[in-house]
């Protein structure tokens, strides 16, 4: 990933919570012929496995994914966090000079790390739990995997299975104005702040604002 010294994040706790947050990922493999095999699962991360974690989540046994398993595999995973197009008339130079273009802003955690299946159903029943009760922890009467007929649940069971991702590294790129003057960030602060809070915020990390 192309990383600008003033856009590389490599704090870790950081990275540890948008991973979290954020848990839908892109999880990319290279297949034996050489075409990508790309699925979008959520993970969680375990920081306490390995030396920099571990994350685990399930794939269907359809998956093509699944085959390629069978051996060793290195996994790619991408986590989007918030995101925002930047006009380039919120800039200050807009008004004086007009050498001012569009961007995007982002954050974004890059993974790279060994993957493999479990075939253990109580390694699988434990990933699906903790992932409900991450999730659906915000709903005023949160879902568990118990009010599912037992047999139901069962049925599901059979069409999964565990993986898990031994991280190697991680890279973090937050790119949120670091580039511009304080001005410029305040005004793109501004202008998102009805549309897009979460990157306002992110910004506002940057460049402290009253």
């Amino acid at each position: 990933m192309y990383q600008p010294t003033h856009f590389k994040h490599d704090e870790l706790p950081d990275l540890i919570d948008l991973m979290r947050k954020y848990a839908l990922a892109t999880v990319i493999l290279t297949a034996p012929n050489g075409e990508l095999e790309v699925n979008h699962l959520p993970l969680e991360y375990d920081a306490e496995s390995g030396e920099l974690g571990i994350l685990r989540g399930h794939i269907a046994k359809a998956n093509p994914m699944f085959e390629l398993l069978n051996q060793s595999a290195q996994a790619y995973v991408i986590f989007h966090a918030d995101e925002a197009y930047i006009s380039p008339s919120w800039y200050e130079g807009k008004q004086e000079h007009h050498r001012v273009v569009p961007t995007w802003n982002y954050r974004v955690v890059h993974v790279k790390g060994k993957i493999r299946k479990i075939a253990d159903e109580k390694y699988l029943r434990g990933i699906l739990a903790r992932l409900t009760r991450q999730h659906e922890a915000s709903q005023p009467m949160p879902w568990k995997m118990g009010d599912a007929p037992h047999d139901f649940i069962a049925e599901q069971l059979e069409k999964i299975i565990a993986i898990e991702i031994e991280i190697d590294s991680i890279l973090g790129k937050f790119k949120v104005s670091q580039n511009r003057s304080v001005v410029d960030a305040m005004n793109v602060a501004k202008a998102l702040e009805m549309s897009n809070a979460e990157m306002v915020e992110s910004i506002k990390k940057f460049y402290p604002m009253k």
